[in-house]
């Protein structure tokens, strides 16, 4: 690149980022308009190598170039220079954009998730299973009373099928035979497939 030429000697050396810094923490805006000169293309470089989407790099950077104008004072010389500290304010407000995208998206798909499950019907369920009971009953209707009394007390009550035996004083077999003959009247009544 070539060396601008002043004519009438060398160029006037004027303040250095450090001490326009100090001149925009005071409000200077003529300060603020030289620094935007200095920092501009390199802030916007580094926040496009992050974001890679041109306009959201050119809304980030101006971001950062205001928050130097309203934080100038909160630069300490101490720390680093003035093109770091403006480029770390770069960098960071580049990754919390990236951040934000990325929790709006996380957002969304939770959302879209929860849009395709159905919702609960309270009232279709109480219908359903009303209904249901009440096919039952009218299907244990149907049985033997032998048969009625061996499920009722094995499926009801929870009780085994010895205990079944005992309760009814009848063998172990007859009340196999029975909860089996019981079941099987109540699938075809229900319309169960085996």
């Amino acid at each position: 690149m070539k060396e601008a030429v002043h004519i009438g000697g060398p160029a006037p050396a004027g303040p250095d980022l450090q001490e326009l810094l100090a001149l925009v923490a005071r409000g200077d805006q003529d300060a603020f308009s030289e620094v935007y000169d200095a920092v501009s293309g390199a802030v916007l470089g580094l926040v496009r190598t992050v974001l890679r989407d041109p306009a959201q790099s050119e809304e980030v950077a101006q971001e950062v170039l205001v928050e130097v104008w309203r934080t100038a004072a909160r630069y300490q010389p101490a720390r680093g220079s003035a093109k770091t500290w403006i480029l770390t304010l770069a960098h960071r407000r580049a990754v919390d954009r990236v951040r934000s995208a990325q929790a709006a998206t996380d957002r969304e798909r939770r959302a879209a998730l929860l849009e395709r499950t159905p919702a609960y019907d309270e009232v279709t369920e109480q219908v359903e299973a009303r209904l249901e009971r009440e096919q039952v009953r009218r299907c244990l209707g149907g049985l033997t009373e032998l048969q009625r009394e061996s499920v009722t007390l094995a499926y009801y009550r929870g009780l085994a099928y010895r205990e079944v035996a005992e309760l009814l004083s009848v063998p172990l077999g007859t009340v196999k035979t029975r909860l089996r003959d019981g079941l099987i009247r109540l699938r075809d009544c229900l319309g169960v497939s085996a």
